[in-house]
C-alpha cells in the first residue's frame, strides 16, 4: 500500500511564564492510504496536540512530518478536521452549512453543489437540506458535519473526539454510521479518543500513548474474523474483549 503520512521523532512542549512543560517526546509512526488509526492515552497526555501538529496548526519543536512524500509545509494535501462539536451555524440551513467550506475556499461550482446534494442524499440527510441545525438530532448534526468535511475531498481526516458530546446510545449508532462512511469513501483517518471501545470498533490499528510527556507505549494491530466488518459488529465479536483488556492493561500498567 502507498504511504500517505510519516511522523518522525516529533517533540513538543507547552510554554508559559513559568517555563516549559514537555508534552510529546519522540513520536514516530506512518500510515498507508485508506488506513484508520486510533490514538488513545491518559487524559491530558497530548493526543489533541498531536492532531494539531499533523494538521499544521502548530509546529513541532523537533522532528518532521511528511505527507505523500513531501514535507508538511510543502504539501498540497487536503486535511479535514472534525472536532468534538459539530460547529454548524444556526443561521444557515444544513445544505448551506455543508457548502460553507467550498465558499470559503472559492471552490463552489455547479458540480460541487450537485455533489453536496448527492452526499446529503447518500447519508440520509436529503429531507433535511433546508432545515436549521437545531431541528436535527445530535447524531444527524454530526453526520452533516462529516458531509461538510467530505465535500472538500480531504486526503486525511482527523477526528478529535467527534462523538464525545453525544449520549451513549446515539454515540454507538453515529460511530457505526460514520465508521462505515469513512470506509466506503476510502478515507485515511486518525481518531483521537479516550473511549477504548470506540477505538477498537473503528480502527485498523491503535496507538497507545503514555502519560505526559507522551511517548508511544505500543501499537496494536486489530484483526477481526467477521463476514461484515462494521463498528457495531466488532463490539459483539470475541476478539473485542481481548483487545480491550490488552489496551486497558497497558494503560493501567503505565500509570
Amino acid at each position: 500500500m502507498d504511504q500517505i503520512l510519516e511522523l518522525r521523532h516529533i517533540h513538543y512542549a507547552y510554554h508559559n511564564m513559568e517555563g516549559e512543560t514537555p508534552a510529546l517526546i519522540d513520536i514516530s509512526f506512518s500510515m498507508n492510504k485508506g488506513e484508520f488509526v486510533a490514538i488513545v492515552g491518559p487524559s491530558g497526555c497530548g493526543k489533541s496536540t498531536l492532531l494539531s501538529i499533523i494538521s499544521g496548526l502548530i509546529e513541532p519543536e523537533k522532528g518532521l512530518i511528511k505527507i505523500n512524500g513531501k514535507y508538511l509545509r510543502e504539501s498540497t494535501t487536503n486535511i479535514g478536521y472534525m472536532l468534538q462539536h459539530d460547529q454548524l451555524f444556526e443561521w444557515r440551513t444544513i445544505y448551506n452549512n455543508v457548502i460553507l467550506g467550498l465558499e470559503v475556499q472559492h471552490m463552489l461550482s455547479a458540480r460541487s453543489k450537485e455533489k453536496a446534494h448527492e452526499l446529503l442524499d447518500t447519508y440520509g440527510l436529503k429531507q433535511f437540506e433546508n432545515a436549521k441545525p437545531s431541528e436535527l438530532s445530535g447524531g444527524m448534526r454530526q453526520r452533516a458535519a462529516l458531509v461538510r468535511t467530505l465535500i472538500l475531498e480531504p486526503d486525511i481526516l482527523l477526528l478529535d473526539e467527534p462523538f464525545s458530546a453525544l449520549d451513549y446510545q446515539t454515540r454507538l449508532n453515529v460511530g457505526d454510521d460514520i465508521g462505515q462512511i469513512i470506509r466506503r469513501e476510502k478515507k485515511t483517518a486518525i481518531l483521537v479518543t479516550h473511549d477504548l471501545s470506540e477505538a477498537i470498533s473503528l480502527a485498523d490499528r491503535v496507538i497507545i500513548l503514555t502519560d505526559r510527556p507522551a511517548t508511544i507505549l505500543q501499537t496494536l494491530p486489530l484483526k477481526f474474523d467477521l463476514e461484515k466488518d462494521t463498528p457495531l459488529n466488532r463490539r459483539n465479536a470475541p476478539e473485542f474483549k481481548t483487545y480491550f483488556n490488552l489496551i486497558w492493561k497497558e494503560l493501567n500498567t503505565n500509570e
